[in-house]
């Protein structure tokens, strides 16, 4: 029996039929607690009520390995589905001063998505640590996506200066996100919300085509109609515009927890880490 024959078992089987159909006619009325689960048999059963029903779908494990581990199960079992990855944006754990674009990237690809209202149903995997930081407000993330379609006619200009605005950088070459380039008639934009970045070729201010490419190759991949290019959303807004994930989520989300005593202690942990880091931050600014 391959992987996914023994995924369509758990999908057949009466408990999670019976939990699917529980979930989706909006009779739990409370939490469900799931036990005497062993190795993968968490991400069958996930898989499986994903398949079953028309729900996003976080999984809030206890530590980033994990969640990666899982992430990678999900994928395994769902096929061509997206399980997107919502890390933290820091380098190393604690280290608020540090930055990863990667990071930030995988972020903002999992807000877009989740926050689309195209999207039929979604699912995500997070640990604590990447729970603790706040996301931007929904209606600030649309409000500030820049929208290119091909035959657009764009004043160039503007669109360069709005990118240095929103935070990217310009490059020769675009190679991480938060990059953009102009060489000759041809701008890659390397956008926050996407895995690669898009080649934009243009006939004077007109948008001739729109490409993926591989920004290790520099070659192009595949044609686009539209890209929705999204800026640095850990930096260029206010901490007023911002919100917990948990608050972000549209309604019709599950949320799956691995231990809650656990979460809640490392998110506490945090809260503690990050006072320590502003208090010795505060204390070297006034020192010099």
């Amino acid at each position: 029996m391959n992987t996914q024959e023994l995924i369509e078992q758990y999908c057949k089987s009466n408990k999670v039929q019976d939990l699917a159909k529980l979930l989706s006619e909006n009779k739990v009325g409370g939490d469900v607690h799931i036990s005497g689960l062993i190795g993968s048999q968490d991400a069958f059963v996930a898989a499986a009520i994903f398949k079953s029903t028309d729900f996003n779908h976080l999984f809030i494990v206890n530590e980033k390995e994990e969640a990666a581990y899982f992430q990678n199960d999900l994928k395994s079992l769902l096929g061509q589905k997206d399980v997107f990855f919502f890390p933290d944006s820091f380098k190393r754990p604690q280290g608020f001063e540090e930055i990863k674009n990667n990071n930030v990237m995988l972020r903002a690809e999992t807000i877009n998505r989740l926050n689309n209202p195209n999207s039929r149903a979604e699912l995500a995997v997070t640990y604590p640590e990447a729970l603790f930081e706040k996301v931007v407000l929904p209606k600030t993330l649309s409000g500030n996506i820049i929208s290119i379609k091909t035959n657009d006619t764009i004043n160039l200009d503007g669109i360069m200066e709005l990118f240095v605005m929103y935070g990217f950088v310009r490059t020769d070459f675009v190679y991480e996100p938060g990059q953009f380039a102009l060489r000759g008639g041809i701008l890659d934009i390397y956008s926050y919300g996407n895995e690669k970045p898009y080649r934009i070729e243009l006939f004077g201010n007109e948008v001739d085509s729109i490409r993926i490419f591989d920004p290790e190759t520099q070659l192009s991949e595949r044609k686009l109609l539209q890209v929705n290019i999204i800026p640095n959303i850990e930096t260029q807004f206010e901490s007023n515009e911002k919100i917990s994930l948990l608050e972000f989520l549209p309604e019709n989300t599950l949320l799956w927890l691995k231990d809650w005593d656990v979460i809640h202690e490392q998110l506490t942990e945090q809260e503690d880490d990050l006072a320590s880091f502003l208090s010795a931050f505060k204390q070297n600014e006034i020192q010099h």
